[in-house]
Formats: C-alpha cells, structure tokens, sequence
C-alpha cells in the first residue's frame, strides 16, 4: 500500500510503514494504529495535502529521515527553512540528525536551542525574584542591571550618581552577563520573555556607576563627582495591563491672566478669584475616596 502526499503542489507517492516505524513523529502519529482517528482526511481523490507554507524540496530532505534515520541537507537548502519542516513534523532537529556542509548555519540553530533552554532556567532562577519582588512593592516594570561577580558598588551617600540609576535592581551573575554578551543571545531573550506576556523588553548594554573616583569644585562651592563606569547588560520589561491610560493624566486647567504688570496686581488678583469660583477644579474620584 503507497499513500499520495501533496506537498506544495508536488506529488510524493510513499509506503507509510516508513513513518509508523517513527511514531513521535507527526506523520508518525497521522499513519499510524490510530490512523482512522486521525483528523487529517483524503481529498476526493485520495490524496493526502499536508505541511502548507513548507517547499516540496525540503520535504523531499526530510524524507530521508523516514529511510535512513538522517536527514543530508543539499546545498540550496535553507537551514532555518529546514529547521522550521522538523519543528512541524515534530523531527528532531540536532547533530544526530542533521548533516550538512554549512557548520555556521547549523551551528547557529543548535544555539539557539540551547540559549532558549539557559535563559529559561536564568529566568526562573535569578531574573523572576526581582520581578516579584518589584511587583510586591506595586510596581509595574523592572529594570535589572546585570553586574558580574567581581564587581562591587560603592556610591557615595552624600553625592549620590545622576538620578535614575538609583531605581534599577542590581542582578550579580557572571553567567548571565556572558549570556548577554551575544546579541542573538539578547533577541532569544526577548523572545522568551515575550513569550511569557510581558511587554515593553528592552535588553541592552549600558553604563552603570560602581564607585566615585574624584570631585570636582565648581565656582560658588558646589562640588562635582565623577563616577566610574563600567559597560553591563540590562533588562527591562514591563507587565502593566493599562499602560496607555496610565501615562495620561487628565486635568481641567482655568486660564487666567498673566501678571506681566506688578502695578494692576490688585485688580487681576480679585478678577482671577472671581473666574476660579465660577469655574471650580475637577475632582477626581480616587481622590475623594
């Protein structure tokens, strides 16, 4: 018995006892014992069409995995678009299976993999503590300087750095900082997180303040302080449902006569006092509460 398949147009006639003999697979589970529960039917003429958007040359690759057990990637043949074929007919995709002669590109998808899973575990582990931690306090967003183990902060109380830094959450992890050191790394990152429904990501690199190095006097006695930076990861992210609303405050403003005349202070005074009475304040409702 040979089964028709209908990829992108091109017709494969196959044995399907090739893909009962690898049951994790899609195919697998569609030809397979449970095959007449299967919800994938034949069209009117007994043809099977499956993997929609996946070319009828990377499928003819991956067959190769139902034959041999592995899949030879000819040159012309994308490794992203193959990875994203094993993904759909649930192969998997690793140096077991895959043979081709650009190392780089397959290289790069098995990192990928691979940073997924660290970054899960960093999540957990290390970033999503600070984010309780924030949101415990009523927060809405977090930032997260990565600083490496080595590194120590020492700020100046009396002359603390530039406003800002004071509000970001110091995380020290060497192995995160490494982690963030590749930028495909960063965008497997965002992916994750924004995976996971958060919004606003940010991840980048930026300075941040470890300790004073010198002051400066400023004529009238003011003093300067020169901070020393170092160049470290962050991460931002956001989980605030309402952000568009809450960055609008809604006020009800009274115009009123600029005082460009010290002399009719008097007269604008009683004029602008007349206007407010007529024209009194909006009070929100959270704050008669």
């Amino acid at each position: 018995e040979k089964v028709t398949l209908v990829v992108d147009g091109t017709r494969f006639a196959v044995n399907p006892q090739i893909f009962t003999a690898h049951p994790d697979t899609m195919l697998g589970r569609m030809f397979g014992p449970g095959r007449e529960y299967n919800f994938t039917r034949p069209n009117e003429k007994g043809e099977y069409e499956i993997a929609e958007g996946i070319s009828s040359a990377v499928f003819r690759t991956v067959l190769d995995y139902y034959k041999t057990g592995i899949i030879n990637c000819p040159d012309g043949i994308s490794i992203p678009d193959l990875r994203d074929t094993c993904d759909y007919l649930c192969i998997n995709f690793d140096f077991n299976t895959i043979k081709c002669q650009d190392l780089s590109a397959l290289l790069h998808e098995l990192s990928n993999d691979g940073a997924h899973k660290q970054f899960d575990s960093y999540l957990e582990e290390l970033i999503l503590p600070i984010m309780v931690d924030s949101a415990r306090k009523g927060e809405r967003e977090c930032h997260i300087v990565v600083l490496t183990d080595e590194d120590t902060v020492d700020w100046d109380e009396d002359h603390p750095p530039p406003m800002g830094e004071e509000y970001s959450q110091i995380l020290y992890s060497s192995k995160l900082y490494r982690f963030f050191k590749y930028i495909e790394n960063r965008d497997v990152a965002k992916a994750v997180l924004k995976e996971r429904g958060l919004k606003n990501i940010r991840i980048g690199i930026e300075g941040y303040p470890t300790c004073k190095e010198k002051v400066k006097r400023r004529p009238g006695g003011r003093s300067e302080v020169i901070y020393n930076y170092v160049q470290r990861p962050f991460i931002q992210m956001s989980w605030e449902k309402e952000e568009g609303k809450s960055r609008h405050v809604d006020f009800q403003c009274v115009r009123s006569k600029s005082l460009t005349n010290l002399v009719t202070v008097g007269d604008d005074v009683s004029e602008d006092h007349e206007v407010m009475m007529h024209h009194p304040p909006q009070v929100d409702e959270l704050d008669r509460l």
